[in-house]
């Protein structure tokens, strides 16, 4: 008997640990947070990155429906409204936790809010806005702030409503632009990150938008702040009653079963 024969077989070798892959592909494709472009160019993009297809998506100052222009009909459950339909932002017709997604676009100049018609912004090339977005005050009550915090104001009951008709993680996509008001510099987008906080809204992601053209000034005599040139994109999404904001995690917006009436139950 050979002495490797007495000693029995030889071990088995230990087994190769499994290298770790990571999962993932290598691109130049990924969405980015600052674009050169317009409204109908990135509108898409945030909605493909953050908005399932098929949810139901309210868009609640639709206007001529530019956001709209670029993305696949029938993607989305979609909801249009505004003042020009006979629906104001601070007062949906939708039952509570009914809609997945909100688009919320309210103008961002505070001359449009103004509640005299004589002295109300939107002439010339705004002149669309003037009808589709002022403030509704006149068919909606009391007025509110004057000049910068009107259109805070506007913002906020709206985002409140929108919160009202989401359902738990439903995501609040706010179009905004920071302004110079009564010689003050107002960093709109940073007031409504934290105004919506302490309302339950969490804020998912942030998107800039720079115009392609330069903005042409009319009647310059001296400048003491830089003409605004860039406007944002705020994705939020709904924290559930009695979680708490700083805690909450990005997840996946749900998205309802399709109802047989084709959109969200009405609110009584």
């Amino acid at each position: 008997m050979s002495e490797a024969e007495a000693e029995g077989p030889a071990p088995e070798p230990a087994a190769a640990k499994k290298r770790r892959v990571q999962s993932g592909v290598s691109t130049a494709g990924a969405v980015l947070s600052a674009h050169v472009a317009g409204n109908a160019e990135l509108f898409p993009q945030i909605m493909a990155l953050h908005v399932p297809p098929g949810a139901v998506v309210a868009d609640v100052t639709f206007g001529g429906g530019v956001f709209w222009r670029r993305v696949p009909p029938g993607r989305y459950r979609l909801l249009p409204s505004d003042l020009a339909t006979g629906t104001d932002c601070r007062a949906l017709p939708y039952a509570d936790g009914s809609v997945d997604a909100v688009v919320l676009d309210p103008p961002y100049m505070e001359g449009l809010l103004r509640a005299k018609a004589e002295t109300r912004g939107g002439l010339g090339s705004h002149a669309a806005l003037r009808s589709a977005y002022s403030s509704g005050r006149e068919v909606a009550g009391a007025a509110s702030g004057r000049w910068h915090q009107a259109v805070l104001d506007l913002y906020l009951e709206a985002s409140g409503e929108a919160r009202r008709v989401l359902r738990d993680h439903g995501a609040l996509i706010v179009k905004c632009q920071d302004e110079v008001s009564a010689n003050r510099q107002e960093l709109t987008h940073v007031q409504i990150v934290c105004a919506l906080a302490e309302i339950g809204f969490y804020a998912r992601d942030l998107f800039v938008l720079v115009r392609p053209n330069r903005p042409n000034v009319a009647r310059l005599v001296r400048q003491v702040h830089a003409r605004k040139n860039h406007s944002y994109f705020l994705v939020f999404q709904k924290v559930p009653e009695g979680e708490s904001v700083a805690r909450y995690r990005t997840r996946d917006v749900p998205v309802a079963p399709a109802a047989k009436g084709g959109g969200p139950p009405r609110g009584a």
